[in-house]
């Protein structure tokens, strides 16, 4: 089938985080949109937010390819030194772990990939480089290299957070939607570095055939995310909150 007698769209979602305000914002939006298939690259509960309805939410639509981030991997151990792990490890269910185990390490439709973090590991970035002094962007010519084995023209990619589109020498496209539920965060490791959008919105990629390659959209979606940051105060994360409110890292 070449691309010219496609006909459909995807809507690419990433790192909801348990934002559940956030995903039936973004649900809505690409429901408006006419568009039945969406992949979810991963980290979908793993928030202190709303990770019962979040589950909910995902789990009674069809059409929905979910990959495993390494977050919702963490929610298959039993144990983990985490709060985010002790708050939403309690509340879910038999059902929803079980979900949970039947998300794909990646998957590929013609010319598209769609991974976590990178087409080979799942806690890595594939756009950034983390230094002892911060966050560097990877040259079009190292990410060429590190794609080399891949064959889809198209690599969609989450972890980060940022959403990003990065044009390669060969010919291939990384595409990083950002994220639905958590627009920010600082992390400690392997260095401490923070990832922001610097936007409260709930961010996600449309994708669709168009003259023999792709038509892609980034897309910002406005929500109530005051209300996010409340119930992320109210659960004790005003790290969550700040993000949610500001775009940016509390640090």
């Amino acid at each position: 089938m070449t691309l010219s007698q496609n006909s459909y769209s995807i809507a690419v979602i990433s790192d909801v985080h348990s934002n559940a305000y956030a995903l039936e914002a973004v649900l809505h939006d690409i429901d408006s949109r006419g568009i039945e298939t969406i992949v979810n690259l991963g980290d979908t509960l793993f928030g202190p937010l709303d990770p019962v309805k979040t589950a909910e939410l995902l789990m009674e639509r069809t059409g929905i390819v979910h990959i495993m981030g390494n977050c919702d991997r963490y929610l298959l151990q039993e144990q983990m030194e985490s709060i985010t792990f002790e708050y939403v490890k309690p509340l879910l269910t038999p059902e929803m772990l079980s979900w949970i185990e039947s998300f794909q390490k990646q998957w590929t439709k013609d010319d598209l990939l769609f991974c976590h973090g990178t087409p080979f590991v799942d806690d890595m970035y594939l756009l950034e480089n983390v230094a002892p002094y911060g966050i560097d962007e990877k040259s079009p010519n190292a990410l060429m290299i590190e794609l080399t084995g891949i064959q889809q023209k198209v690599i969609f990619c989450g972890h980060s957070h940022v959403p990003k589109s990065v044009w390669l020498p060969d010919g291939k496209l990384v595409v990083n939607p950002g994220s639905v539920g958590l627009p920010a965060y600082f992390e400690e490791a392997p260095y401490p570095h923070s990832m922001e959008s610097k936007t409260p919105h709930a961010k996600y990629v449309t994708v669709k055939p168009q003259g023999g390659s792709w038509l892609i959209e980034h897309v910002l979606v406005p929500y109530d995310f005051e209300k996010a940051a409340r119930r992320a105060e109210e659960n004790g994360r005003r790290d969550y909150a700040y993000a949610i409110r500001t775009g940016r890292a509390e640090l």
